[in-house]
């Protein structure tokens, strides 16, 4: 066998490009997310960051809020993703687009969460819907769960108390829930679960053993590893619903009233997610908490490639399998002070294991266990980014949004592309 055949081939490298940043200095794409339409139109939405963000000409309308910024775009295809159309704009962020029975949604957040809907599949959407008033929240893209006539998702209360650098250790998954026939644009279609901040739940100097925090950024300092490359405390941000189904699983629930939340893991290090759980009750509420082990202690990290970056979980019920998209990391154990500036070709933006070049697909029964199904694309320098990517299933395909870049990215975080992959026949990946 040849060195050719012997390595590993990306799986989706060639790509369809969604939007490109007119400004890649000051201009950057954000927060990819896909869905398809019962009619089989895809939708795909992201945002743009970045100073030049309030300068773009629709950056605000004369009608509605006129401080909205009308940073969300909507593209739609009806030819399996080889073009794609501009249809609209939103004044939110962080959102993903999603499908409630006869309706498509996208939810996200401008500080408070905001809503639009669309009944003609994308054609035309609803004027922008408050869900809070006076919060703060934060997300990306990550999955909705639909279970007995209801979906299911995460949104991010994030509340500031002590840290002055990125709060993540003070971010609240909350899962909200709601019926797929009601009108989502409306506060009273949706349930709230309770708050857990992770400085509530995990204090980071009475963990050992396992090398979390990796630095010493201890609540609520920031560490400085080198210059330019700071480290947060501990936290975790970026949350996945997963449910586990099979009756042989330790964590299964037969009532189907047990949600488990998988979360991007910021320690520092590679190799982890966090995880918690919310329990329905019988009233209807829903209750965050930790989940324990049979030895009856909590658990609050699990093994996840790439769980240190943004990632995205589908069960597939026809393999009865958890697909997960993520970042690979390659060299998390460079020195800091030893990496090139996040601006050159091959900087790298941050710390060393904020590396985000390389996108990967794994599948697992059971969400602890992760068979290796292949790499996805590889950007040809440091910071050509292929990462923060949204999927979707369609018939026997995986479809993938990611948030990309070439060399004419700002930096690996800071991206000029949305780029659109496909993996044909991906469960044949399965072994």
């Amino acid at each position: 066998m040849s060195l050719a055949e012997w390595k590993v081939q990306p799986l989706a490298q060639d790509y369809v490009e969604v939007c490109r940043s007119a400004d890649p200095k000051n201009l950057y794409c954000f927060t990819p997310g896909l869905a398809v339409c019962p009619n089989g139109r895809l939708i795909a939405t992201m945002d743009w960051g970045g100073a030049g963000a309030a300068k773009l000409p629709e950056a605000h309308r004369a009608t509605g809020n006129p401080k909205w910024v009308w940073r969300g775009r909507v593209f739609t295809s009806d030819d399996d993703g080889r073009t794609w159309a501009h249809r609209d704009n939103f004044p939110f962020q962080h959102a993903r687009p999603f499908v409630a029975g006869d309706s498509l949604y996208i939810l996200g957040h401008s500080g408070d969460l905001m809503v639009v809907r669309s009944d003609d599949w994308g054609e035309t959407w609803s004027a922008p819907a408050y869900l809070t008033h006076g919060q703060k929240w934060h997300q990306s893209a990550c999955n909705v769960h639909y279970a007995n006539g209801r979906l299911y998702l995460v949104m991010e209360r994030e509340e500031q108390r002590k840290v002055k650098g990125w709060p993540v250790s003070e971010i609240a998954p909350v899962l909200l829930r709601a019926r797929t026939g009601d009108d989502l644009t409306k506060r009273e279609s949706w349930t709230f679960a309770s708050e857990l901040f992770f400085h509530d739940a995990v204090k980071d100097r009475e963990l050992d053993g396992f090398g979390v925090p990796f630095y010493p950024a201890f609540y609520p300092n920031v560490f400085f590893a080198a210059p330019r490359r700071s480290c947060s405390p501990i936290g975790w941000l970026e949350t996945n619903v997963v449910q586990f189904v099979d009756p042989n699983h330790i964590w299964f629930e037969p009532k189907g009233k047990t949600f488990h939340l998988w979360m991007r893991a910021h320690t520092g290090g590679t190799g982890l997610a966090a995880i918690a759980k919310v329990v329905e009750s019988d009233d209807g509420s829903m209750t965050t908490m930790l989940e324990t082990v049979p030895s009856e202690k909590k658990i609050v990290y699990v093994p996840c490639p790439g769980g240190e970056m943004r990632f995205h979980i589908l069960y597939d019920e026809t393999t009865q399998l958890y697909w997960l998209l993520s970042t690979q990391p390659t060299d998390s154990m460079t020195r800091p002070d030893r990496l090139p500036a996040p601006e050159e070709l091959n900087g790298r933006y941050n710390l060393p294991n904020n590396e985000r070049r390389r996108l990967q697909l794994h599948f697992s029964r059971n969400c602890m266990d992760w068979c290796f199904a292949g790499l996805v694309a590889v950007g040809p320098v440091e910071k050509a980014s292929r990462h923060y990517a949204s999927m979707a299933i369609d018939g026997e395909d995986l479809l993938i949004l990611s948030r990309s870049g070439d060399e004419q990215a700002r930096d690996a975080h800071n991206t000029d592309m949305i780029t659109f992959h496909k993996i044909p026949d991906f469960r044949r990946l399965a072994y």
